[in-house]
Protein backbone atom coordinates (compact mmCIF):
# COMPACT_ATOMS: atom_id res chain seq x y z
CA UNK A 1 0.00 0.00 0.00
CA UNK A 2 1.39 3.41 -0.93
CA UNK A 3 1.40 6.17 1.64
CA UNK A 4 -1.66 8.43 1.57
CA UNK A 5 -1.01 11.70 3.38
CA UNK A 6 -3.64 12.30 6.05
CA UNK A 7 -5.44 15.66 6.36
CA UNK A 8 -3.31 16.82 3.45
CA UNK A 9 -5.04 20.05 2.35
CA UNK A 10 -6.12 21.00 5.87
CA UNK A 11 -2.52 20.78 7.13
CA UNK A 12 -0.91 22.66 4.24
CA UNK A 13 -3.56 25.40 4.22
CA UNK A 14 -3.16 25.82 7.99
CA UNK A 15 0.62 26.17 7.77
CA UNK A 16 0.44 28.70 4.93
CA UNK A 17 -2.37 30.76 6.51
CA UNK A 18 -2.92 32.61 3.22
CA UNK A 19 0.78 33.17 2.46
CA UNK A 20 2.68 31.90 -0.58
CA UNK A 21 6.26 32.74 0.40
CA UNK A 22 8.63 32.40 3.35
CA UNK A 23 10.62 29.68 5.09
CA UNK A 24 8.81 26.51 6.18
CA UNK A 25 9.62 23.26 7.98
CA UNK A 26 8.21 19.80 7.38
CA UNK A 27 9.33 18.11 10.60
CA UNK A 28 8.39 14.59 9.41
CA UNK A 29 8.91 14.22 5.65
CA UNK A 30 7.71 10.60 5.38
CA UNK A 31 6.97 10.08 1.69
CA UNK A 32 6.61 13.77 0.98
CA UNK A 33 2.89 14.22 0.39
CA UNK A 34 2.53 17.30 2.58
CA UNK A 35 5.87 18.72 1.40
CA UNK A 36 5.01 18.42 -2.29
CA UNK A 37 1.62 20.09 -1.88
CA UNK A 38 3.21 22.89 0.15
CA UNK A 39 5.87 23.45 -2.52
CA UNK A 40 3.17 23.63 -5.22
CA UNK A 41 1.60 26.60 -3.41
CA UNK A 42 4.83 28.50 -2.67
CA UNK A 43 6.52 31.09 -4.90
CA UNK A 44 10.03 30.83 -6.36
CA UNK A 45 11.69 32.59 -3.39
CA UNK A 46 10.27 30.31 -0.68
CA UNK A 47 12.26 27.57 1.07
CA UNK A 48 11.17 24.30 2.66
CA UNK A 49 13.41 22.37 5.08
CA UNK A 50 12.38 18.80 5.88
CA UNK A 51 13.50 16.33 8.56
CA UNK A 52 13.37 12.55 8.68
CA UNK A 53 15.25 9.67 10.36
CA UNK A 54 14.09 6.91 8.00
CA UNK A 55 16.69 6.07 5.28
CA UNK A 56 13.90 5.12 2.82
CA UNK A 57 12.18 8.46 3.36
CA UNK A 58 15.51 10.21 2.85
CA UNK A 59 15.94 8.54 -0.55
CA UNK A 60 12.57 9.95 -1.68
CA UNK A 61 13.46 13.38 -0.25
CA UNK A 62 16.82 13.49 -2.01
CA UNK A 63 15.07 12.94 -5.36
CA UNK A 64 12.73 15.84 -4.60
CA UNK A 65 15.71 18.03 -3.61
CA UNK A 66 17.30 17.37 -7.01
CA UNK A 67 14.09 18.40 -8.78
CA UNK A 68 13.27 21.47 -6.67
CA UNK A 69 16.00 23.87 -5.42
CA UNK A 70 13.59 25.32 -2.85
CA UNK A 71 13.54 21.99 -0.97
CA UNK A 72 16.20 20.79 1.49
CA UNK A 73 16.31 17.51 3.44
CA UNK A 74 18.06 17.02 6.79
CA UNK A 75 18.78 13.52 8.13
CA UNK A 76 17.86 14.07 11.76
CA UNK A 77 15.02 13.77 14.24
CA UNK A 78 12.68 16.73 14.58
CA UNK A 79 13.89 16.81 18.19
CA UNK A 80 17.11 18.29 16.77
CA UNK A 81 15.27 20.78 14.52
CA UNK A 82 16.39 24.03 16.14
CA UNK A 83 20.09 23.13 16.37
CA UNK A 84 20.19 21.66 12.84
CA UNK A 85 18.56 24.75 11.33
CA UNK A 86 20.87 27.05 13.33
CA UNK A 87 23.86 25.32 11.69
CA UNK A 88 22.70 26.67 8.34
CA UNK A 89 21.71 30.09 9.65
CA UNK A 90 17.94 29.54 9.93
CA UNK A 91 16.78 31.08 13.23
CA UNK A 92 13.13 31.83 12.41
CA UNK A 93 10.53 30.32 10.09
CA UNK A 94 7.02 31.13 8.86
CA UNK A 95 5.38 27.77 9.44
CA UNK A 96 6.01 24.25 10.78
CA UNK A 97 4.06 21.06 10.11
CA UNK A 98 4.48 17.56 11.56
CA UNK A 99 2.74 14.26 10.79
CA UNK A 100 3.55 12.07 13.79
CA UNK A 101 3.75 8.32 14.18
CA UNK A 102 4.55 5.56 11.75
CA UNK A 103 3.95 5.79 7.98
CA UNK A 104 2.07 3.31 5.77
CA UNK A 105 5.26 2.09 4.01
CA UNK A 106 6.87 1.40 7.38
CA UNK A 107 3.82 -0.58 8.49
CA UNK A 108 3.40 -2.44 5.21
CA UNK A 109 7.00 -3.55 4.67
CA UNK A 110 7.51 -6.81 6.55
CA UNK A 111 11.27 -6.30 6.79
CA UNK A 112 10.78 -3.13 8.88
CA UNK A 113 9.15 -5.19 11.65
CA UNK A 114 6.54 -2.64 12.70
CA UNK A 115 3.39 -4.69 12.19
CA UNK A 116 1.97 -8.03 13.31
CA UNK A 117 0.03 -8.06 10.03
CA UNK A 118 3.20 -8.83 8.05
CA UNK A 119 5.65 -11.38 9.45
CA UNK A 120 9.23 -10.13 9.42
CA UNK A 121 12.27 -9.52 11.60
CA UNK A 122 11.37 -7.79 14.87
CA UNK A 123 13.02 -4.43 14.17
CA UNK A 124 10.65 -1.42 14.59
CA UNK A 125 13.39 1.25 14.29
CA UNK A 126 12.40 4.34 12.33
CA UNK A 127 16.08 4.92 11.68
CA UNK A 128 17.20 1.36 10.99
CA UNK A 129 20.81 2.47 10.57
CA UNK A 130 21.38 2.83 14.31
CA UNK A 131 20.25 1.72 17.77
CA UNK A 132 18.95 -1.64 19.04
CA UNK A 133 16.20 -3.52 17.21
CA UNK A 134 13.01 -4.36 19.11
CA UNK A 135 14.27 -7.96 19.39
CA UNK A 136 17.55 -6.80 21.01
CA UNK A 137 15.72 -4.31 23.24
CA UNK A 138 13.29 -6.97 24.53
CA UNK A 139 16.15 -9.27 25.50
CA UNK A 140 17.80 -6.59 27.66
CA UNK A 141 14.86 -4.88 29.33
CA UNK A 142 13.71 -6.00 32.79
CA UNK A 143 10.23 -7.50 33.10
CA UNK A 144 8.88 -4.81 35.44
CA UNK A 145 10.12 -1.99 33.22
CA UNK A 146 8.62 -3.71 30.15
CA UNK A 147 5.28 -4.07 31.93
CA UNK A 148 5.30 -0.37 32.84
CA UNK A 149 6.07 0.62 29.22
CA UNK A 150 3.30 -1.60 27.82
CA UNK A 151 0.87 -0.11 30.36
CA UNK A 152 1.95 3.51 29.86
CA UNK A 153 2.58 3.62 26.08
CA UNK A 154 0.08 0.95 25.03
CA UNK A 155 -2.58 1.72 27.65
CA UNK A 156 -2.77 -2.06 28.01
CA UNK A 157 -4.48 -3.25 31.23
CA UNK A 158 -2.93 -6.74 31.01
CA UNK A 159 0.61 -5.40 30.70
CA UNK A 160 2.06 -7.49 33.54
CA UNK A 161 0.83 -10.80 32.13
CA UNK A 162 2.10 -9.87 28.67
CA UNK A 163 5.52 -8.69 29.90
CA UNK A 164 5.95 -11.93 31.89
CA UNK A 165 5.13 -14.04 28.82
CA UNK A 166 7.55 -12.05 26.63
CA UNK A 167 10.42 -12.42 29.10
CA UNK A 168 9.72 -16.16 29.60
CA UNK A 169 9.89 -16.66 25.82
CA UNK A 170 13.53 -15.55 25.69
CA UNK A 171 14.83 -14.56 22.27
CA UNK A 172 12.05 -13.42 19.90
CA UNK A 173 13.13 -12.96 16.29
CA UNK A 174 9.97 -12.15 14.32
CA UNK A 175 6.82 -10.04 14.53
CA UNK A 176 4.67 -13.18 14.20
CA UNK A 177 6.39 -14.78 17.20
CA UNK A 178 5.81 -11.71 19.36
CA UNK A 179 2.19 -11.36 18.22
CA UNK A 180 1.45 -15.00 19.10
CA UNK A 181 3.08 -14.70 22.55
CA UNK A 182 0.95 -11.64 23.33
CA UNK A 183 -2.20 -13.27 21.95
CA UNK A 184 -1.78 -16.36 24.13
CA UNK A 185 -1.00 -14.25 27.23
CA UNK A 186 -3.90 -11.84 26.66
CA UNK A 187 -7.14 -13.01 28.36
CA UNK A 188 -9.49 -10.58 26.62
CA UNK A 189 -9.07 -8.06 23.82
CA UNK A 190 -11.25 -5.56 22.00
CA UNK A 191 -13.51 -6.73 19.20
CA UNK A 192 -12.07 -6.11 15.68
CA UNK A 193 -8.66 -5.39 17.24
CA UNK A 194 -5.68 -7.76 17.38
CA UNK A 195 -4.57 -8.70 20.89
CA UNK A 196 -1.05 -7.42 20.18
CA UNK A 197 -2.06 -3.95 18.90
CA UNK A 198 -1.37 -2.07 22.12
CA UNK A 199 1.83 -3.98 22.93
CA UNK A 200 3.32 -3.35 19.47
CA UNK A 201 2.46 0.35 19.77
CA UNK A 202 4.13 0.56 23.19
CA UNK A 203 7.36 -1.14 22.10
CA UNK A 204 7.59 1.00 18.96
CA UNK A 205 7.07 4.23 20.91
CA UNK A 206 9.68 3.21 23.48
CA UNK A 207 12.52 2.19 21.15
CA UNK A 208 12.03 5.24 18.91
CA UNK A 209 11.63 7.64 21.87
CA UNK A 210 8.56 9.03 20.11
CA UNK A 211 6.92 10.84 23.03
CA UNK A 212 10.21 12.23 24.35
CA UNK A 213 10.96 13.62 20.89
CA UNK A 214 7.55 15.34 20.74
CA UNK A 215 8.14 16.94 24.14
CA UNK A 216 11.51 18.27 22.91
CA UNK A 217 10.13 19.34 19.50
CA UNK A 218 7.16 21.46 20.61
CA UNK A 219 9.03 24.20 22.55
CA UNK A 220 11.58 24.42 19.71
CA UNK A 221 8.76 24.93 17.23
CA UNK A 222 7.40 27.88 19.21
CA UNK A 223 10.85 29.47 19.50
CA UNK A 224 11.47 29.09 15.75
CA UNK A 225 8.15 30.52 14.59
CA UNK A 226 7.86 34.16 13.63
CA UNK A 227 4.85 36.13 14.91
CA UNK A 228 1.70 34.91 13.11
CA UNK A 229 3.58 31.76 12.01
CA UNK A 230 1.48 28.59 12.18
CA UNK A 231 2.21 25.24 13.83
CA UNK A 232 0.17 22.29 12.48
CA UNK A 233 0.62 18.84 14.06
CA UNK A 234 -1.17 15.60 13.15
CA UNK A 235 -1.36 12.88 15.81
CA UNK A 236 -2.73 9.34 15.61
CA UNK A 237 -3.24 8.20 19.19
CA UNK A 238 -4.31 9.70 22.48
CA UNK A 239 -0.80 9.79 24.01
CA UNK A 240 0.51 12.03 21.21
CA UNK A 241 -2.63 14.15 21.05
CA UNK A 242 -2.63 14.70 24.81
CA UNK A 243 0.94 16.05 24.73
CA UNK A 244 0.10 18.48 21.92
CA UNK A 245 -3.20 19.56 23.49
CA UNK A 246 -1.60 20.22 26.88
CA UNK A 247 1.33 22.08 25.37
CA UNK A 248 -0.88 24.38 23.28
CA UNK A 249 -3.18 24.90 26.27
CA UNK A 250 -0.26 25.92 28.50
CA UNK A 251 1.26 28.23 25.88
CA UNK A 252 -2.06 29.93 25.07
CA UNK A 253 -3.28 30.52 28.63
CA UNK A 254 -2.43 33.56 30.73
CA UNK A 255 -0.65 32.43 33.88
CA UNK A 256 -2.67 33.01 37.05
CA UNK A 257 -1.46 35.72 39.42
CA UNK A 258 -1.01 34.08 42.81
CA UNK A 259 0.27 37.28 44.49
CA UNK A 260 -1.18 38.58 47.74
CA UNK A 261 -3.10 41.79 48.21
CA UNK A 262 -3.91 44.21 45.41
CA UNK A 263 -3.90 42.89 41.81
CA UNK A 264 -0.74 43.95 40.06
CA UNK A 265 0.48 44.06 36.49
CA UNK A 266 1.81 40.72 35.29
CA UNK A 267 3.93 39.60 32.38
CA UNK A 268 1.91 38.12 29.53
CA UNK A 269 3.85 34.94 28.79
CA UNK A 270 1.42 33.49 26.23
CA UNK A 271 3.26 32.45 23.07
CA UNK A 272 0.49 30.66 21.14
CA UNK A 273 -3.11 31.16 20.11
CA UNK A 274 -5.30 28.12 19.46
CA UNK A 275 -6.50 28.11 15.86
CA UNK A 276 -8.16 24.79 15.11
CA UNK A 277 -8.67 21.12 15.96
CA UNK A 278 -9.62 19.16 12.86
CA UNK A 279 -10.61 15.53 12.23
CA UNK A 280 -10.49 13.65 8.95
CA UNK A 281 -13.76 13.89 7.02
CA UNK A 282 -16.04 10.88 6.49
CA UNK A 283 -14.94 10.79 2.85
CA UNK A 284 -11.24 10.71 3.83
CA UNK A 285 -11.79 7.97 6.42
CA UNK A 286 -13.64 5.91 3.82
CA UNK A 287 -10.80 6.35 1.30
CA UNK A 288 -8.04 5.87 3.90
CA UNK A 289 -9.13 4.00 7.07
CA UNK A 290 -5.83 4.88 8.79
CA UNK A 291 -7.01 8.50 8.97
CA UNK A 292 -9.83 7.51 11.36
CA UNK A 293 -7.82 8.23 14.51
CA UNK A 294 -6.03 11.34 13.18
CA UNK A 295 -6.32 14.76 14.81
CA UNK A 296 -4.81 17.96 13.44
CA UNK A 297 -4.13 20.69 15.98
CA UNK A 298 -3.19 24.17 14.74
CA UNK A 299 -1.78 27.08 16.74
CA UNK A 300 -0.45 30.53 15.83
CA UNK A 301 2.65 32.20 17.25
CA UNK A 302 1.80 35.38 19.10
CA UNK A 303 3.94 38.50 19.19
CA UNK A 304 5.74 38.87 22.48
CA UNK A 305 3.81 41.31 24.64
CA UNK A 306 4.92 43.57 27.42
CA UNK A 307 3.10 44.09 30.67
CA UNK A 308 -0.56 43.11 30.62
Amino acid sequence: MSHISVLLHETVDSVLAGRNTGIYVDATFGRGGHAQLLLSKLDANAQLYAFDKDPQALAVAEQLAQQDPRFHIIHASFADMQSELAKIGILQVDGIMADLGVSSPQLDQAERGFSFMHNGPLDMRMDNSQGPTAAEWLLKIEEEQLANIIYQYGEERYSRRIAKAIKLAGEIQTTAQLAEIVKVAHPKWEKHKHAATRTFQAIRIAINKELEDIEIFLPQAVELLKAKGQLAVISFHSLEDRLIKQFIQKESTLAEDHGWGMPQAQQDTRRLKKVARIRASEAEVKANPRSRSAWLRVAERLEQKGLA
